[in-house]
């Protein structure tokens, strides 16, 4: 995919407008409006998410610093997570939803990591690299666990959640195999 930063957070800002219109238009009422779109927006971030890590994953040595479709599209996962942030914060305000305190932090640690890495990521060590992608991933993952658990309140589990965790957990084993044979490659 080439295309520039710029383009892509145009094209990327305006699905995430898009999604909030469509839940607006389909429900509403606001506490349904915003859990919706928390929920279609989380799902956007997952498919660009794992599009990012692929392209870390299939461009193993490669530095980040010298990959910059991996650099836009780190930028671009940042900014569309931080939309999906304001939906989902404003979705649980509405719908009076409880809050873990684990989760809160574990999640928090998440939307740090994912806020700084178009900025830190790429003058880190490879280790903390790996650390990120995998940390994100099982964020992500945890969250469709807790969905087919049942523990999300107006989430009842779907196939939808079974093929997202079957996915990243594929991801993560396809994506280690190939950033291990990149590096072994590379010695």
């Amino acid at each position: 995919m080439n295309l520039s930063l710029k383009n892509l957070l145009i094209l990327g800002v305006f699905i995430e407008i898009i999604i909030l219109l469509a839940a607006w238009f389909l429900y509403p009422e606001m506490p349904d409006t915003f859990r919706y779109a928390a929920r279609y927006s989380g799902r956007l971030s997952f498919i660009v998410f794992l599009y990012t890590f692929y392209l870390f994953a299939s461009s193993c040595p490669q530095p980040i610093q010298e990959n910059l479709p991996l650099k836009n599209f780190l930028t671009l996962f940042a900014v569309l997570h931080v939309i999906h942030f304001g939906y989902l914060s404003a979705s649980v305000y509405l719908n009076e939803l409880p809050l873990e305190i684990h989760k809160v932090i574990g999640g928090a640690l998440a939307y740090l990591l994912i806020v700084i890495a178009p900025f830190k990521l790429a003058q880190t060590s490879f280790k903390f690299q790996i650390f990120y992608f995998y940390y994100v991933s099982f964020v992500m993952a945890m969250t469709y666990v807790a969905r087919l658990k049942g523990e999300l309140e107006g989430a009842a589990p779907y196939w939808f959640h079974y093929a997202g965790l079957a996915t990243m957990v594929g991801c993560c084993i396809l994506f280690g195999i190939w950033i291990f044979r990149g590096r072994r490659k590379a010695v």
